[in-house]
C-alpha cells in the first residue's frame, strides 16, 4: 500500500517512527511533512496529504500533529476526504469499517508510539463494510457537495 504521511514540528519524532514502522511492514511511505523542529504550520501537511489521497497518488494518508485535531481539520477541507482523529485502535478500526475514512490522524502529545502503531495497524487492516453504512457516507458526501457548489456560486 502507498501511504502519504504528514506532520508538524511537534510530531517529527513520531512521524519518523511511524514511517519506519510502516515501511518495515512493506508499505511505501511518502513523507510530505516537516523534518525540522522549527515551527511549521500543520495545514500545509494536512492539505498535501489530502490532495495526494483524492488525486489517487496514494492509497491512504496518516497525519500527526500535537493533538491530531488541527491537521485533520485541514485535511477535511479537501473535497472527498474523510479524516478521523483517533486516540485508540477501536475508533480507528470503526472509522474505516463504518465511515470509509481515507486519512487517520493522531496527536504526538496525546498518545505514545506503541498506541500509534496499534491505531495504524487496526486502521490499515480494516475494510469498509458498505451496506447500511453507505447511506451515511453518501449523506456526508451530499453535504460536502452541496457546500462545495454553494461556495462556487458565491
Amino acid at each position: 500500500m502507498k501511504i502519504a504521511i504528514g506532520n508538524d514540528h511537534v510530531a517529527v519524532d513520531m512521524k519518523n517512527e511511524i514511517k519506519a514502522y510502516l515501511e518495515s511492514k512493506g508499505h511505501e511511505v511518502i513523507n510530505v511533512g516537516t523534518d525540522s523542529s522549527e515551527r511549521f504550520n500543520y495545514p500545509v501537511s494536512g492539505y498535501k496529504v489530502a490532495k495526494m489521497v483524492v488525486n489517487g497518488e496514494v492509497d491512504r494518508g496518516v497525519l500527526i500533529c500535537g493533538t491530531g485535531v488541527g491537521i485533520s481539520l485541514s485535511a477535511n477541507k479537501v473535497h472527498g476526504i474523510r479524516a478521523c482523529v483517533c486516540s485508540e485502535p477501536y475508533t480507528a478500526k470503526l472509522s474505516k469499517q463504518h465511515n470509509n475514512t481515507n486519512i487517520i490522524a493522531f496527536g504526538s502529545r496525546v498518545i505514545g508510539i506503541e498506541t500509534a502503531k496499534m491505531i495504524v495497524d487496526e486502521w490499515l487492516a480494516a475494510e469498509y463494510e458498505g451496506g447500511r453504512h453507505q447511506t451515511r457516507v453518501d449523506m456526508i458526501a451530499e453535504i460536502e457537495e452541496t457546500q462545495h457548489l454553494k461556495a462556487a456560486e458565491e
